[in-house]
């Protein structure tokens, strides 16, 4: 996979939803401890928020230009390293077994190849260790955006937990995320092909509508989601399939 020149000008609008990051992270922490990797970290949105759950974090970006844009708060820590290389490139480096958890935001549906870099992924990861995904939900959701982004796929939860589970991972956690989002993104990008994010609906999108979701989420496991969340751990004694 080529090294992509990924402007980040909507990392830029999607820095500004507080409440949507902080679900996700809220939701891995159980899971977050000792040694972590996070892969496609952007301008270090969620890294910021991994930073103080964590021993050490290895923040990954194939986008080396963003480099300036990381704040201090992650370029100034001692707990922080930094890797400006693709999945690709950088777990082929990556010792067996070095790492207690791997978070991947976004990032799985930019692979070709998913079940070759699941396969790694398993092989850097500590036995009892965990993989944290969050990745784009619903195959008939696929619009022009997620094009221009450079996705391959969206996933259904079935297919991915297979996915995981044929490679040596036990499925600790897994469900759709965000289903009020569903109808908008259908409507506005699946339909509307539109291609941008408008920065004050998406402000207000994080005000509103996320707190009440994940409120009602809580409560009840959606059925269908604008996302999949998923934490699965490597087994201790299964080895990895194809």
């Amino acid at each position: 996979m080529p090294q992509p020149e990924y402007e980040g000008r909507d990392l830029e609008v999607l820095f500004n939803l507080p409440h949507y990051y902080d679900w996700i992270v809220s939701t891995f922490r159980p899971w977050l401890s000792g040694h972590t990797m996070e892969i496609g970290a952007g301008i270090g949105t969620i890294s910021t928020r991994l930073v103080d759950n964590v021993d050490r974090l290895d923040i990954v970006e194939p986008s080396a230009h963003l480099a300036p844009r990381f704040p201090k708060s992650l370029t100034d820590n001692p707990k922080t390293s930094f890797f400006f290389e693709t999945l690709e490139r950088h777990l082929p480096q990556v010792a067996d077994i070095a790492c207690d958890s791997v978070v991947m935001v976004n990032v799985l549906e930019h692979i070709e190849d998913d079940a070759a870099a699941v396969r790694e992924l398993h092989r850097v990861l500590k036995p009892g260790g965990h993989l944290l995904l969050f990745v784009p939900a619903l195959a008939f959701l696929f619009s022009e955006l997620d094009r221009l982004h450079g996705h391959y796929r969206r996933y259904h939860l079935r297919p991915l937990a297979d996915l995981l589970e044929r490679n040596g991972f036990q499925i600790v956690l897994k469900r759709y995320f965000d289903m009020a989002g569903v109808l908008p993104w259908w409507l506005v990008n699946t339909i509307g092909r539109k291609a941008t994010f408008d920065p004050g609906m998406v402000k207000l999108y994080d005000r509103f509508v996320i707190p009440v979701s994940r409120f009602v989420e809580k409560k009840l496991s959606p059925p269908i989601g604008r996302n999949i969340i998923i934490v699965a751990e490597r087994l201790p004694t299964r080895e990895a399939g194809s």
